[in-house]
């Protein structure tokens, strides 16, 4: 099994998302620089966090542009599973392959902190090793996470379950005290129709050793892996 990490000019989670990958699963996998242009041969995808290109224009704006965003869209058309964090999700946004788009965060500062999520869908290829309303803690760093999308974009959304985490306090509770950047529905993160894309702006890669805070991130590449199988 092998996963792809891809990078951007200013990628700055992907050594995270590939130590994951070879050293908490044990799998294989390698970076894929932005100017390739084939996945052939890699089961699953990782879109990881940073400042793609600067976060010029438009965060993700230019990056799906890249010449391997055309082999992204193949790969998720043909089911295969592709996880989109912070930067990943923002690019995953811009180049169509998940509905909305992140903003500006509420107060318009840059956020950086452990943050709690209420897992909302426990029955898709990322979220199996979770319980649904169970809370979890990742850490999240974005300025711009504010997650926006029309009123029948949203409507749909929460009709078919495409919301995957939303974020609460401790107690799960959801609302504006948990809510750190004004996201819509407080929505932390959200599937495409076909469930085998997903991103979320906090960083599960963060959280799987218990030495930096917790393991609960560990749940979702283990699932992602076994999705990937």
């Amino acid at each position: 099994m092998n996963i792809a990490v891809l990078q951007f000019p200013a990628s700055n989670c992907d050594q995270d998302a590939l130590h994951v990958v070879q050293n908490v699963l044990g799998l294989s996998g390698r970076f894929v620089w932005h100017k390739e242009n084939s996945l052939a041969g890699f089961d699953a995808v990782i879109v990881p966090g940073g400042f793609s290109y600067g976060d010029y224009l438009r965060t993700g704006a230019i990056a799906r542009f890249s010449p391997i965003m055309g082999a992204v869209r193949d790969f998720a058309a043909r089911g295969g599973p592709v996880l989109g964090i912070c930067n990943g999700f923002q690019i995953l946004c811009e180049a169509g392959l998940l509905p909305g788009v992140l903003m500006r965060n509420a107060g318009r500062r840059f956020v950086c902190r452990m943050q709690h999520l209420r897992v909302e869908n426990d029955s898709t290829p990322f979220t199996r090793g979770y319980a649904r309303g169970q809370v979890v803690k990742f850490a999240i760093a974005h300025g711009e996470g504010n997650y926006t999308i029309d009123p029948s974009g949203l409507a749909e959304l929460e009709r078919s379950g495409r919301v995957a985490f939303r974020y609460c306090d401790a107690a799960g509770v959801v609302g504006a005290g948990g809510n750190p950047n004004g996201s819509t529905n407080d929505i932390a993160g959200v599937y495409n129709d076909a469930f085998n894309v997903l991103g979320l702006m906090p960083h599960p890669e963060n959280l799987i050793d218990a030495l930096v805070g917790g393991v609960d991130g560990r749940g979702m590449f283990a699932a992602l892996a076994a999705a990937a199988r």
